[in-house]
Parts: structure tokens; C-alpha cells; sequence
């Protein structure tokens, strides 16, 4: 999906923009290339500055209920300081580097129903116009997808992903939201948890795994939430299944529901939080099929599929109306 629009602030005549994505899906902290397209107008103009800006859709619950909203997470200058010609065209090709905790927004080429996208902003003559907004896709990294497959060899289902507008307290979340996968539970622990929400945290030296446990209550007592938090390395080689079950197992096994403060921070700073812990919710992600993960769908995937999709374009057609 690739949107060509006049520079409004400049009104008719201005020049155009389009962005234009190297094929294929990223990776947390890799490298994003393309190049940016432009196209004159009916004059000459001075093009300032043709910054980036990295967005996503995310979910903030408040007191008065569950929101929805683009977020702006990362920025990049790319390019400017030049005279754009009458009808001339000028590309500027581009290469920058995504967060590590970027979102992953597909497995295996399925799509999870997470959505991010690229804002091309223009800045001439003083004015500036978010001229272009294009879909962006990331890949998990080796490690995240080690985890995720763990996962579906031992049993446990695909239910949905979302965004979170928030900080999850005592760990170095750099980003102002972060990623809830959700996942059913597998034969083994359907007795105990309703579901897990996995939330991968990277960061250059390796990764930090926030696991989520909606435990069911017993005869005598309500069911909670269980929080853990396990830091594994990007190179490691483990039994992954044997190392996902324990994390499970530890969970499972814990009486009470507990935060993640004094488990040390790999940044060398204090966590912070947006509010007490992490809050569950329905996610603007959907249940689709995890395909080569070995995810099974949690629920009606053809009908919640459809739902992703309008989403996608919802939220791209909306920023792409901002002026």
C-alpha cells in the first residue's frame, strides 16, 4: 500500500512524495532500506529536511475504559538541504536502523494482526506535510522465533497479539508500549491457566521474555495473574522446549501474583511503568493462523482475519488523512 499526496501545506502545485520499502520483512534492531521518491511541483522549492517517523497502532487502558490510537515511536532524518526543480524527479535512497523492541508483526509470513507503518514527513519552505505512510513488516528475531516454535511444539495455540500503551515495571523497556502475544494454553496446563501473554523485550546484548499467566482459581480461591521474567542471549543454543516448559512450570507453580521489580535491568537503570504491572485486554490483533510455528488458532480465524485486515486499512487511511 503505497500513498502518492500533494504537500497540502503548500496547497496546489506542491510537490509529491512516495516512499518505497526494499521488499521483504525486517528485523528488530536491522537494518530498514528504500528510498524516498519526489516529484516536483509547479515551482522550484528548497527541501529542508525528509524525515521518518516509525508508528503504531496501540491499545491504552485508563480508568474510563479501553483506547485505541497511533503512537510515534522512533524518527530518522534521511535526507534534505537540496532545491527540488518545477516537475523534476529526485529520489534519496535510505538506510536506518529499527529499535530492538520493534514489534514483530508476522511469523512465518503469517500475518500476527499487529500494525506498524513508515510516515514520510516534508519539510519545505518552512511548512512540513506527513506525505506518505507505508505498511511496515518485521520478522522475529532467531531467538523470539525459537520461543514462539518452542511453544507450538509443546502444545500451546495462537490467540491473538496486540500493542500496549505502558511500561512493564523492573525491566529495561525502552519503547512507550510493548507487545502482548497471546497464546492458549497446551493440554498439560489447560487445568491451570487460561492463557499466557509472551512479551519480547530485545536489546543488543540479548533479550529479555516477560511471560503472563492468567492462572484459574481453585475450589477455595480466585484465580491471578503470575508474572516471570527469563533473559536469554541472541546466540544461545538451548533445548528450547525443555526451557519454554520450565518457564511454564514456574509459573504455574507460583502461589501468588507477583511484579518484576529486583530482577535487575541489563540497561543499568531503574524500570518504569505507566501503571501497576501489565493489563490484559482484547487486542486490536486477531486470531491467525501461525502457520510453520506450529501455532494452532485459538479462535474463528477466518472471521477475526477479516477484521485484521480492516483495521490495517483503517489505520493507514486515517493517518494518511492527517495534513
Amino acid at each position: 500500500m503505497v500513498f502518492k499526496r500533494l504537500l497540502g501545506s503548500l496547497g496546489v502545485g506542491g510537490p509529491t512524495v512516495d516512499t518505497v520499502l526494499d521488499p521483504g520483512a525486517a528485523l528488530p534492531g536491522g537494518p530498514l532500506s528504500g528510498r524516498v521518491n519526489l516529484r516536483g511541483g509547479s515551482a522550484d522549492f528548497d527541501v529542508e529536511r525528509i524525515d521518518l517517523e516509525l508508528v503504531a497502532h496501540v491499545e491504552a487502558e485508563t480508568d474510563d475504559g479501553e483506547h485505541q490510537g497511533s503512537v510515534a515511536f522512533e524518527r530518522f532524518t534521511v535526507g534534505g538541504g537540496f532545491r527540488l526543480a518545477e516537475g523534476a524527479e529526485h529520489s534519496v535512497p535510505f538506510t536506518v536502523t529499527l529499535p530492538w523492541e520493534t514489534p514483530i508483526t508476522e511469523l512465518h509470513g503469517q500475518p500476527l494482526g499487529v500494525v506498524l507503518g513508515v510516515r514520510t514527513e516534508l519539510a519545505v519552505a518552512g511548512a512540513k506535510d506527513k506525505g506518505d505512510l507505508d505498511p511496515l513488516t518485521v520478522r522475529p528475531l532467531p531467538v523470539q522465533e525459537a520461543v514462539l516454535e518452542a511453544f507450538g511444539r509443546l502444545g500451546f495455540g495462537f490467540r491473538s497479539a496486540d500493542l500496549e500503551y505502558g511500561h512493564i515495571g523492573g525491566t529495561g523497556q525502552r519503547l512507550p508500549f510493548y507487545q502482548e502475544i497471546e497464546i492458549t494454553p497446551s493440554p498439560r496446563y489447560a487445568h491451570a491457566v487460561n492463557e499466557i501473554e509472551v512479551t519480547f523485550l530485545a536489546y543488543p546484548g540479548g533479550m529479555e521474555v516477560v511471560l503472563e499467566a492468567d492462572k484459574r482459581g481453585g475450589f477455595l480461591s480466585g484465580g491471578h495473574d503470575a508474572l516471570a521474567r527469563f533473559t536469554v542471549g541472541h546466540q544461545d543454543v538451548r533445548d528450547w522446549d525443555a526451557e519454554v516448559d520450565g518457564w511454564v512450570r514456574h509459573l504455574v507453580e507460583s502461589r501468588a501474583a507477583h511484579g518484576l521489580h529486583g530482577h535487575g535491568d541489563p540497561y543499568g537503570h531503574d524500570g518504569h511503568h505507566g501503571h501497576d504491572g501489565r493489563h490484559s485486554g482484547p487486542g486490536a490483533g486477531a486470531a491467525i493462523a501461525a502457520g510453520a510455528a506450529g501455532l494452532a488458532v485459538g479462535v474463528a480465524g477466518g472471521m477475526v482475519a477479516a477484521e485484521v485486515v480492516d483495521e490495517v486499512g483503517d489505520f493507514f487511511e486515517e493517518d494518511g488523512e492527517e495534513g
